[in-house]
């Protein structure tokens, strides 16, 4: 149910009527600190721990096995896997459009040169717990196949049974992810940047996740390659009118409102009956 705000006839900001997500305190940096020495200090152990804590149940191995990549991409309703097959050459064709071999510019007595290089290793996080995100994998994992990463790594939280979502595996196996490990949390960027008795480290590390992703991104950053921006709380703002098709109008929100309790989902409308 969404909370309707009247804003007709209001003047002045509407700074104070509008709610903000709340920014992380002290007491999470404390907790991720603690989580990243700990899984630095005790490898496998701390994150079996953590684990169970968390996510409630111990996947069978850390590492899921390639042919359980190729039994989810086998079951998984037809129309899905066409449309994770779709939306991994879109992403694959834009990315193309942004490599080069090489800038070069030549000056009187220097040459300068821009060179991309891809890395060796790249992990990419996917949340889970509250739904799946195939998207997620296929805009972390496709990138780094179209750079020329040699080894894509996958890390997503186990669900109550200690499994990964069949449609997640699945989009793993469509963008052909070489290693994908059921661990999440800050435990798994730990993990990702120092390396465990099971996961080797990576040299960078992409993707979205709650806070204490988010801490943890920013407190391994300089051990590893971490994106300058951080993700925070997700916000989407639609406007529709008596034009807008309000199935798709609905479905903008919700997938922007089921990423967490912090983020914050808009419609901007004039028309009651869109809204109602």
């Amino acid at each position: 149910m969404l909370n309707r705000l009247d804003l007709r006839g209001v003047t002045g900001s509407l700074a104070g009527l509008l709610p903000r997500p709340v920014v992380a305190g002290d007491e999470p940096v404390a907790a991720v600190r603690a989580i990243i020495t700990d899984v630095r200090e005790r490898g496998d152990a701390a994150l079996a721990e953590y684990t169970a804590r968390f996510d409630g149940a111990l996947p069978p191995n850390w590492r899921v096995p390639a042919g359980e990549l190729a039994r989810a991409l086998s079951n998984v309703d037809p129309d899905v896997r066409a449309a994770l097959e779709l939306a991994r050459d879109n992403i694959a064709a834009y990315h193309r459009t942004q490599r080069h071999a090489e800038i070069r510019h030549d000056s009187p007595g220097m040459v300068i040169r821009s060179l991309q290089q891809p890395v060796d290793r790249a992990g990419c996080y996917v949340p889970g717990g509250r739904a799946a995100y195939p998207s997620t994998v296929l805009m972390t994992a496709v990138p780094a196949k179209v750079a020329g990463v040699a080894e894509v790594v996958l890390c997503v939280p186990p669900g109550p049974e200690g499994r990964i979502d069949d449609v997640v595996l699945a989009a793993a196996a469509v963008a052909e992810v070489d290693e994908v490990y059921a661990v999440g949390g800050a435990q798994a960027i730990a993990a990702l940047a120092y390396g465990t008795e099971s996961v080797s480290p990576v040299d960078v590390i992409v993707g979205p996740g709650n806070v204490y992703v988010a801490i943890a991104k920013r407190e391994v950053a300089g051990t590893v390659g971490v994106p300058s921006a951080f993700a925070g709380p997700s916000e989407v703002v639609v406007v529709a009118d008596a034009t807008s098709p309000v199935e798709l109008v609905a479905i903008d929100i919700c997938v922007q409102a089921e990423h967490g309790p912090d983020g914050l989902a808009w419609l901007v409308c004039w028309d009651p009956a869109v809204a109602d």
